[in-house]
């Protein structure tokens, strides 16, 4: 994981000094600069992802200079230091751009808390912005999206043998892609113009299987009163997707390995025989290898469908792929409703936290189903929770644990307990944008009972 950049603006060389090496010691790149000039010409090689910004910067040591400075930072989120008779300057500030303020003498843990907020709404801008990127073509390799390993082994995989004509087995959990991998390989194939037809081995009872496939001719059972081509002769220079192949029956499967082993299959109750021209992808959530063992699926079948395995993995094995996934469906949803949709930075991190057992197909539905209580398409961890009221509960959880790792061991029970509250109602309120009715529910807390403890500690 690359390291994340701070860009530290102060006239204190001290100060610099200090907070500079306390930062690298929490893993971060810093560059200090001692005026205004020496930041913006700092930026111009260091690529920072934050910068903190003192309130009073030399030659004039005015605020609302170093406040109109902020536009040379070019978006970054900017931490404004000041002091504390400069509060509502830097509450100014707040209202002008600036992500967040921080007084001195700065508390370390506090500053760790704040700094790592502002680089979590960096790296989701930075993973949306590569998201738009990685969606501008929607068919072929690019169209399974993510920056996994697994993601990036799966588009080499499709652009290699895509061209070609070997058969290939897509394994993997449920909802995982297997079709959208399928359709990749045909949209990138000299097949591309034909026909792509997709059969779920699973979805058609047994008996009805074969005619389905093959097709029959007139009179070869009761009802069949005309020839029905079959979906495997509409797939004749194209390709057949065989979606979960380990339902197939035994007596099929014998029937399946005919055509594979000599492109020739009979319609039922034909005695024409008929040649295709077909690729055939299969896909299966099931174990083929197990399923050969105890005689429910063919190893001689087995052997003709596996030309090339593609493996997918589970969306929990590779949750860096969310983002990306999130913006690819709101995009399409865009464009069927009409509206901007647009996920906030908690909303965001709810999705990056789930485990998702469903995968890809329960990431999409869950977000349809958000997206459809939210007519304005700003969607937030308050519209989740609606339909999701555990929301506010894991999150409460998470923020517990990191201010729990934030305290020191040399304070008292007491310091540390007033700590922590300050923190969770800090992060509460900032959650909730200032919401205090919303924050008191994250909380647990009445409205009442949270504007006590604010004027308790004075925040």
């Amino acid at each position: 994981m690359a390291t994340n950049k701070i860009l530290l603006v102060d006239d204190e060389p001290a100060f610099r000094e200090l907070a500079g090496r306390w930062l690298t010691r929490q893993d971060y790149e810093v560059q200090g600069a001692g005026t205004l000039d020496e930041a913006r010409a700092v930026l111009a090689s260091f690529d920072a992802d934050l910068v903190l910004l003192d309130l009073s910067m030399p030659p004039h040591f005015d605020p609302q200079l170093t406040l109109e400075s902020m536009a040379d930072f070019e978006g970054r989120p900017v931490i404004i230091i000041t002091g504390n008779a400069d509060r509502e300057l830097a509450l100014k500030a707040v209202s002008l751009g600036a992500w967040d303020f921080i007084a001195k003498p700065i508390d370390p843990d506090m500053l760790a808390v704040v700094v790592r907020r502002a680089i979590t709404k960096t790296t989701l801008e930075r993973e949306i912005s590569q998201l738009k990127q990685s969606t501008q073509q929607p068919t072929g390799a690019a169209s399974y999206l993510g920056l996994s390993p697994n993601a990036q082994k799966v588009r080499a995989l499709i652009e290699r043998i895509a061209p070609t004509n070997v058969r290939v087995l897509v394994t993997g959990p449920s909802g995982t892609g297997k079709e959208v991998i399928s359709r990749a390989l045909h949209d990138a194939s000299l097949r591309a113009n034909h026909a792509f037809i997709s059969v779920h081995c699973g979805a058609i009872p047994a008996e009805l299987l074969e005619s389905e496939l093959f097709g029959y001719v007139k009179g070869a059972f009761t009802g069949a009163e005309k020839d029905k081509v079959g979906l495997l002769a509409l797939a004749d220079k194209g390709t057949l997707f065989l979606d979960e192949i380990g339902e197939m029956p035994l007596p099929m499967q014998v029937k399946l390995l005919r055509v594979l082993q000599e492109g020739t299959f009979f319609p039922v109750g034909g005695r024409e025989q008929k040649h295709i021209d077909v690729r055939v992808i299969s896909a299966t959530n099931a174990d083929l290898v197990e399923k050969v063992r105890d005689g429910s699926f063919r190893e001689d079948l087995y052997y003709r469908i596996k030309g090339v395995n593609i493996e997918t993995q589970a969306l929990a094995e590779r949750l860096e792929d969310v983002p990306i996934l999130l913006q690819a469906f709101l995009q399409r949803l865009q464009s069927q409703q009409s509206k901007v949709l647009q996920l906030t930075a908690e909303a965001m991190q709810w999705f990056r936290r789930q485990q998702w057992p469903g995968n890809v197909r329960e990431l999409k539905n869950t977000l349809d189903s958000v997206v459809s209580i939210c007519p304005q398409g700003r969607i937030t961890l308050e519209d989740i929770q609606l339909l999701y009221p555990d929301a506010s509960a894991q999150q409460s959880m998470e923020q517990l644990a990191t201010a729990n790792s934030l305290l020191p061991d040399d304070k008292t029970l007491e310091e540390q307990v007033r700590e922590l509250e300050i923190r969770l109602i800090r992060q509460a309120l900032d959650a909730s944008d200032d919401n205090r009715s919303q924050a008191a529910r994250q909380l647990g807390l009445s409205r009442q009972g949270l504007l006590k403890k604010i004027e308790r500690y004075g925040l």
